[in-house]
């Protein structure tokens, strides 16, 4: 196993020659490229021949499993191995026979119907408020930022990026919504609060819509927003405008049509979606790892079938704005907090939750900056709108 990691040590110096890392085995023998004093370097510590199999016969599930275990540890720039995996395709070698096929079975008895969807999305989010707001920024906005400069503050990107969805939907007073999978409220208090739009919001967990309840009681909202803890698919009613962020990812691959029709139900002639969601450009292998630890039924489309999709089910496409760079910084602010704030992670949980949640932030970023994730918003109207603006003027005027 030990030559099997050194050729992965050697591959990684072919593809990336300038970069600074090393493989030290549990037997103190170390395998270096570059210079490690140099910022950026990185050092993988493999602490028995154990790690170093899980490496070799399943890959990043291996990986990522030796290293919420203990069986491994990193030194150095977490992401500069991560890219460094993602440049060789690291992350994209087989698992073992005996893993692929459990990976399948898995899927298989997976899908993302009603109930199962519910189960899903509680491992997930019904973590507790308390532990998402240690990395979150104040509006509890777990999707991604959009930055308008460098300097920009978590909290101030999540804002703007609820102003650049509600631009973009021409949003004003008076209009509904709808916020498919609204998470802790932050697009339905937007757009109430701000434009005075009457908004409606659905989620599925628990703990995130007994928090937007008390947060429209807190903020003196009732009369403007509405909750409800209910699928998408039982959602009834007609809406001006409909957004879903980050929440289609959450969807399956074999409900992206159901969704896509429920969705035209919902929106009135010639109104105005925008679905802001993590995809690909090209289908990819998934990452077992994260469809197992993290994001369980997960599945990310590809652009194309959204796209194919939406026309299948009568829409208009009108705007694609590809901001995956912004979601590599929101994961990196967020890893950022998630460190200042590890020690009250670990008594919440323990060592194996804590190198769990760090390595999805990580990894996420690296595969945002490095790999083949993007996070697209995608803007269309049911049918044709011909009294829509020409221009994209006001999406982008007030943003200098």
């Amino acid at each position: 196993m030990k030559g099997a990691l050194k050729n992965i040590a050697e591959m990684m110096h072919q593809v990336q020659p300038e970069a600074n890392f090393a493989f030290e085995f549990w037997d103190g023998e170390r395998v270096g490229y570059g210079d490690l004093s140099r910022p950026g370097a990185v050092t993988l510590r493999l602490k028995s021949p154990r790690s170093a199999k899980q490496i070799v016969v399943n890959g990043f599930l291996g990986f990522g499993e030796a290293y919420m275990a203990g069986d491994l540890d990193l030194d150095g720039d977490f992401q500069e191995l991560m890219r460094l995996g993602i440049c060789t395709g690291f992350d994209q070698l087989p698992l073992s026979p005996r893993q692929k096929l459990l990976f399948r079975v898995q899927r298989l008895t997976a899908r993302n119907t009603a109930s199962r969807a519910c189960q899903h999305i509680a491992h997930h989010y019904d973590r507790g408020d308390d532990f998402y707001s240690l990395y979150l920024d104040p509006t509890m906005t777990y999707s991604c930022a959009y930055f308008r400069s460098p300097g920009d503050s978590l909290e101030q990107a999540q804002r703007q990026k609820y102003e650049h969805i509600a631009r973009k939907l021409l949003l004003k007073a008076g209009e509904s919504l709808l916020d498919i999978g609204c998470g802790w409220g932050g697009m339905l208090i937007h757009a109430a609060g701000y434009l005075g739009v009457d908004a409606v919001g659905n989620t599925i967990s628990r703990s995130q819509y007994e928090y937007v309840r008390q947060k429209i009681r807190e903020l003196n909202l009732e009369n403007k927003i509405g909750v409800i803890l209910e699928d998408y698919r039982s959602l009834t009613g007609k809406f001006d405008k409909v957004v879903s962020i980050g929440m289609f990812e959450h969807v399956g691959k074999e409900f992206i049509p159901l969704f896509m029709r429920k969705v035209s139900q919902l929106l009135n002639k010639g109104g105005l979606g925008l679905l802001h969601t993590i995809a690909k450009d090209a289908p990819s292998a998934s990452d077992p790892w994260t469809w197992k630890y993290i994001f369980p039924g997960g599945y990310v489309p590809t652009l194309d079938e959204i796209v194919r999709e939406m026309g299948r089910a009568g829409f208009t496409i009108l705007d694609i704005e590809n901001l995956r760079q912004h979601y590599a910084r929101t994961l990196d602010l967020w890893a950022e907090n998630y460190e200042h704030n590890v020690e009250k992670v670990r008594r919440m949980y323990d060592d194996a939750f804590v190198r769990m949640w760090r390595l999805y932030l990580h990894c996420a970023s690296a595969e945002f900056k490095y790999g083949d994730l993007r996070l697209y918003q995608v803007l269309f109207s049911k049918g044709l709108n011909n009294d829509l603006v020409m221009t994209r003027d006001h999406v982008y005027a007030a943003d200098g």
